[in-house]
């Protein structure tokens, strides 16, 4: 064998892609196969586990040709988060569609759960009820295909996330890797496992459901996989987001990284010692990943970001490298603000009754200011986050970005404007699948930890470049926007008057 590779796979919504990294951290290869997503009803986003499945084979497949086959070690595994599935023990065959992070059917579900016990809900997972986690969707696929829950009760047929599946798939065993179970509203953060009093509430019998492991562990050796020698080792498996956190290098806390793609993570690791309650309520607690110990880590889900520029893109009648492009023929909005509450909103304000408005417009209003709106809301959406982080008492020394919206440099300057710090742009576009690679390539002795802190990440570094008074100017501006969007009024200072903007979750 001439040198050892990794081989990351990345599944995610769009499409799942496969890359061969060897040990300076380079990729040799790559494979990629895209993905459908339905929409059979109003909210509700779903995709077919055996597409996902299929498309795993096919992304290896285009990634490692025979010749380099002897050459790869081990798999990382990365994959979209806050997915449920369920699927048949004793063959493997998914009996449910795989219901997305973005779906919606389940709203009611949540709203009938008692306030004291969302507050419960909240105190043991980190994470505020919504439609967007896993488990009320494991409760609504119960109630259709099992809704007496034999079968579940007997073992017959298993519940995971997506990382779940497709290790099953891979080569047996039914194990979730810690990151993603926490994102499942199932595990109590602090004990690190399922618990019981939540798997009463949901109706999830606990024979269905996985074993936890940690994120680096050997998870399954394949059998049966193109390419791929029998026995092959998957040491490590990372949620989409941990991935790209992990691969920006932000082991410690003050790193902080905004993921940007159809919505946006900002995620960055805290101090474990730091009371749970000193977290800010608009912002999740989660866990990122377990290797020796666990690293927690706070986070806020934006569900709106290129799919903004998408919406707005496809109402001009152009295309996002236009929009883009006129974006920057201005020098601002001009007071024009777009909120893409198309959803609701989600973090910092957890508001499923928000709605979506264009705002600011008045008779000499451009299309060039509207799209330069689109741009800035993506930036005002992060910073809203940062905003709760702060005040949390949590530090953000430098912002790390990936994700399609990123190669605009406007939003990197407008985004390093309004966060007050630096915004570090990576050469290398695909972090998920990356991170994946790094801690595959520590689980089979390829890097050490000493080893990836060393590698150079920055790439290009945006600065600060707007005084204060500019930037509360347009905060202000972007949070009055915000409370008409959520039905408040805010005073001059940009504060809620009764209900307001920065305490209603």
């Amino acid at each position: 064998m001439s040198r050892p590779l990794i081989l990351a796979i990345d599944q995610g919504t769009g499409s799942t892609k496969a890359l061969l990294v060897d040990r300076e951290s380079r990729v040799v290869a790559r494979g990629q196969c895209p993905l459908g997503l339905a929409t059979p009803q109003a909210g509700w986003v779903e995709q077919d586990a055996e597409e996902i499945w299929q498309s795993v084979l096919k992304a290896i497949a285009a990634a490692v040709t025979p010749e380099l086959s002897s050459n790869v070690v081990a798999i990382g595994l990365s994959t979209q988060r806050e997915s449920c599935v369920i699927w048949e023990r004793s063959t493997g065959r998914a009996l449910t569609p795989l219901l997305s992070w973005q779906d919606q059917r389940t709203l009611a579900l949540c709203q009938a759960i008692p306030e004291a016990e969302q507050r419960m809900i909240r105190a043991k997972t980190g994470l505020p009820l919504d439609p967007m986690f896993s488990a009320v969707k494991a409760q609504w696929l119960l109630d259709r295909i099992n809704p007496d829950r034999t079968r579940a009760r007997a073992g017959e047929i298993c519940i995971g996330t997506i990382d779940s599946f497709l290790i099953y798939r891979l080569g047996g065993g039914h194990v979730v890797e810690l990151g993603n179970a926490s994102r499942m509203q199932l595990v109590d953060l602090d004990k690190a496992r399922f618990d019981e009093g939540l798997l009463d509430l949901f109706k999830i019998p606990a024979a269905a459901l996985p074993r936890i492991v940690p994120s680096s562990f050997e998870f399954v050796r394949v059998k049966g996989i193109a390419n791929i020698a029998d026995g092959t080792p998957v040491t490590a498996v990372l949620a989409d987001s941990h991935a790209a956190l992990f691969a920006h290098g932000a082991f410690e806390p003050g790193k902080v990284k905004a993921t940007q793609g159809t919505g946006s993570s900002v995620m960055g690791l805290y101090d474990s010692r730091t009371p749970s309650e000193k977290i800010d309520l608009g912002v999740c607690r989660t866990i990122a990943w377990q290797t020796d110990s666990i690293a927690y880590a706070f986070e806020g889900n934006i569900r709106s970001v290129g799919s903004t520029l998408i919406w707005l893109a496809d109402l001009l009648g152009i295309d996002t490298d236009t929009l883009a492009k006129l974006a920057s023929d201005v020098p601002d909005s001009g007071g024009v603000a777009i909120v893409p509450a198309f959803g609701g909103l989600g973090s910092p304000y957890w508001d499923a009754d928000a709605v979506g408005l264009v705002g600011g417009i008045v008779l000499g209003t451009s299309r060039a200011q509207v799209a330069r709106a689109a741009v800035d809301s993506i930036a005002h959406q992060i910073v809203d986050v940062l905003d709760r982080v702060r005040a949390s008492g949590l530090s953000v020394e430098r912002l790390y970005v990936d994700g399609g919206p990123t190669k605009n440099d406007l939003l990197m300057q407008f985004e390093a404007d309004m966060a007050g710090v630096p915004v570090a742009r990576p050469e290398m576009a695909e972090l998920s699948a990356l991170g994946a690679a790094h801690l595959a390539g520590v689980g089979a002795g390829i890097w050490t930890f000493a080893d990836l802190k060393a590698l150079p990440r920055d790439g290009t570094v945006f600065t600060p470049a707007t005084d204060d008074v500019r930037r509360q100017r347009l905060r202000m501006e972007w949070r009055r926007m915000v409370a008409r969007s959520r039905g408040h009024s805010v005073n001059g200072r940009g504060d809620a008057r009764s209900a307001g903007v920065a305490t209603t979750y």
